[in-house]
């Protein structure tokens, strides 16, 4: 009956860092491909255990994931370990991985709002089946008078929203130290992914598309990138809604960078509405709708169509709060 259960969840994929068993009747999800595409998050309670590596430090650790239902929610308790392997030589991380136990509540039918909520830096943005958390805005900016500026002018840290031309990782060619799973360390260890976690979907979808890999704060199902397009009846990737915009920027001065729009900053965007998708990155598929994994900006959730949870609250004081750095 288990083999019934988890052949539904995902495709085993795992490596030798695996056991290749289940501890206490937990499945091992390590470097498996998911393949679920119902939004319904009482799908996926069950217990879940990884084994896995950090790989320039040559450390073991274990994925716990844990995800409960009642009448109306589900309850994700995780480590932040992730389901694969981390920080391997392309990474720069500014502090090691480190376990770190958070328990987020997912309501199980979510509802869109009229107008939808832009992320914060207060929340993390979802969290993933694996167990890590999506945090996609940096701490990083434009801001030249800082005594951390680099020599373009901006900060690895210290930025709110408020300073506006906030860089974004995946945008830099650094990339903010992440690995290959576009992920990188906050101060306190926690894991986070900017963009494609490049795990758990790959390029082989079924026949409806990528499967849910995680939820978002406000309970919408993430899916991977692919779909099946009503219109074609094809599966093929989702297109972002966002383009660069044209031009230069204002400045350079004290306050705007100047240069071409080149997707350092987030602001260097503008939604178009020429993708698939609408301004958080979401879309309704067969009447369901989610948030897609994409090969461009904004990579994942640009906003809230929902009501975020108060559970994905960061709940540090602000000084407390995380600070993205990059190399």
């Amino acid at each position: 009956m288990l083999l019934i259960l988890t052949s539904g969840l995902f495709i085993s994929c795992s490596s030798g860092s695996s056991s290749g068993e289940e501890e206490n009747d937990k499945i091992d999800i390590t470097d498996s491909i998911f393949t679920n595409i119902s939004s319904d998050c009482t799908e996926y309670a069950e217990e879940y255990v990884s084994y896995v590596q950090d790989i320039q430090k040559n450390t073991n650790f274990e994925g716990s994931v844990s995800v409960t239902a009642d009448d109306d929610n589900c309850t994700v308790s995780v480590n932040g370990i992730p389901n694969h392997d981390f920080n391997d030589v392309t990474a720069h991380f500014a502090t090691d991985v480190s376990e770190n136990d958070r328990v987020f509540t997912v309501p199980k039918s979510p509802e869109k709002n009229q107008q939808w909520t832009e992320l914060s830096q207060l929340y993390y943005d979802a969290i993933m089946l694996n167990g890590v958390v999506v945090d996609m805005l940096s701490a990083g900016c434009y801001k030249p008078n800082d005594p951390q500026a680099d020599n373009d002018g901006n900060t690895a840290i210290g930025c709110t929203q408020q300073d506006g031309w906030l860089l974004d990782p995946l945008g830099t060619e650094s990339k903010f130290g992440a690995d290959s799973h576009n992920a990188h360390t906050q101060p306190d260890g926690t894991y986070h992914y900017h963009g494609d976690p490049r795990a758990m979907f790959d390029d082989v979808p079924g026949d409806s598309g990528s499967p849910v890999i995680g939820f978002a704060a406000d309970g919408f199902p993430i899916y991977g990138s692919y779909f099946l397009d009503p219109q074609t009846n094809q599966v093929r990737k989702a297109v972002s809604g966002y383009e660069l915009r044209s031009g230069t920027r204002p400045g350079p001065d004290d306050n705007d960078p100047g240069g071409t729009y080149d997707g350092s900053y987030i602001d260097d965007y503008e939604f178009t509405g020429t993708g698939d998708l609408d301004e958080c990155n979401g879309m309704t598929v067969n009447g369901q709708y989610g948030y897609y994994v994409t090969d461009t900006y904004p990579w994942m959730i640009k906003c809230y169509s929902g009501t975020p949870d108060a559970s994905f609250s960061k709940g540090m004081p602000k000084a407390k709060l995380d600070h993205d750095h990059f190399h």
